[in-house]
């Protein structure tokens, strides 16, 4: 796994280098292409470089435990291994949620579609609150809202409502 990593690392390296060329950067296509795979490893990258840094450091806090004749600082050191050992795992975690395959529709736009169902005014009234909540949630995450359609009811819900949610991951965040 850590051969892989290294590779995309420095494919992340190239991409980077690559983004600062000029002969890039006046290809808009080839820029835009660059940019969305840069985009799309560097949360790999980070994640890879923090858990090298914890290995390093797990490394020396176990060659002081195992050498050092000072039990106030072998004891020190054993708490230390400890946490690292968490973070290690954490990490290795991440990384494997990281390294799965992306979904191709995931960061695509949605139509979303709310009808009330039986139950009269209250449905009607149960839909514009539902959504009420999943605009609130796309603005929250920076996405536009474009309503299609809508058809209310004589309470003030909602009979039915269909928006478009525009922005980068929202088919990833609605689609379950």
């Amino acid at each position: 796994m850590l051969d892989k990593l290294q590779q995309v690392e420095a494919r992340y390296q190239e991409l980077t280098s690559l983004l600062g060329d000029p002969a890039t950067i006046s290809d808009r296509e080839i820029y835009r292409k660059f940019t969305k795979e840069h985009a799309e490893i560097e949360p790999v990258v980070q994640c890879f470089r923090e858990l090298r840094t914890v290995l390093e450091e797990l490394k020396g806090s176990k060659s002081i435990v195992d050498e050092e004749r000072d039990d106030e600082l072998r004891k020190l050191a054993l708490v230390e291994v400890e946490t690292l050992k968490q973070r290690k795992e954490e990490l290795e975690k991440k990384l494997q949620l990281l390294l799965l395959p992306k979904d191709p529709n995931d960061q695509k736009n949605i139509i979303l579609e709310i009808r009330a169902g039986t139950g009269g005014e209250e449905a009607a009234l149960f839909a514009s609150e539902l959504f009420g909540a999943y605009t609130r949630y796309a603005q929250g995450r920076g996405w536009g809202v474009e309503l299609m359609s809508r058809s209310d009811a004589a309470a003030g819900g909602l009979k039915e409502v269909i928006a478009r949610i525009v922005g980068n991951g929202a088919y990833s965040a609605f689609k379950y």
